[in-house]
């Protein structure tokens, strides 16, 4: 009995005992100085997904990776000032619901009726298909920049350093808003997620 819990202590011990790690594969070095590759992590892709090195699936995913924040910004806000009782103003239908009337958080899904979701759904469709994609020759610097020589908000008054801190900022917030929207979204089915906003 002595032996086996010595034994147990010991390969517990073994646990948090420092691996040892082995260097990365050149496939793999090749991403360490992206954009993202950030301490305290560096270059993190668990899953190895881009382990070949290819430079065109880096890319995919990157453009993937800065859209889907780019939304989870989006409707993280959305999110917070719905639960705040701020709607918009007016009816949503002909029948007199209003918009506070829909409610917020994902019961507010099935809450607006079937030709608000059907709009919903075609004008997402015509951003996707028509206004926020690379369109290649017109200037666009990097993956994700959907301003295709059209707009600029000044960007092109900034230098080098400065662009790629603010594409860096845009990343991370990005990151942090994908799992802040997972966050709210798994609270508000757990319904507690009132808890989180002042006054409640």
């Amino acid at each position: 009995m002595k032996t086996f819990i010595a034994a147990s202590l010991i390969a517990s011990a073994a646990a948090f005992a420092p691996a040892k790690t082995s260097q990365s594969s050149t496939s793999l070095k090749a991403f360490e100085d992206e954009l993202g590759a950030q301490p305290p992590l560096g270059f993190f892709d668990p899953l190895g997904l881009v382990a070949d090195g290819d430079q065109e699936k880096f890319d995919r995913l990157r453009y993937v990776e800065i859209k889907h924040g780019r939304i989870c910004m989006l409707g993280v806000v959305g999110y917070l000032i719905n639960k705040a009782g701020i709607f918009l103003p007016g009816d949503i239908d002909l029948s007199g619901t209003k918009f506070s009337d829909v409610g917020s958080g994902v019961e507010a899904i099935f809450n607006v009726p079937s030709a608000g979701l059907a709009q919903l759904v075609l004008f997402v469709g015509f951003l996707e298909l028509a206004v926020m994609k690379d369109i290649e020759g017109t200037g666009n610097e990097f993956i994700g920049d959907f301003r295709n020589g059209f707009i600029d908000y000044g960007w092109d008054s900034f230098d080098e350093e400065t662009k790629l801190n603010k594409r860096a900022i845009e990343l991370n917030q990005g990151r942090a808003a994908q799992m802040g929207l997972l966050g709210l979204m798994v609270h508000d089915q757990l319904g507690n997620v009132d808890q989180f906003f002042p006054g409640n």
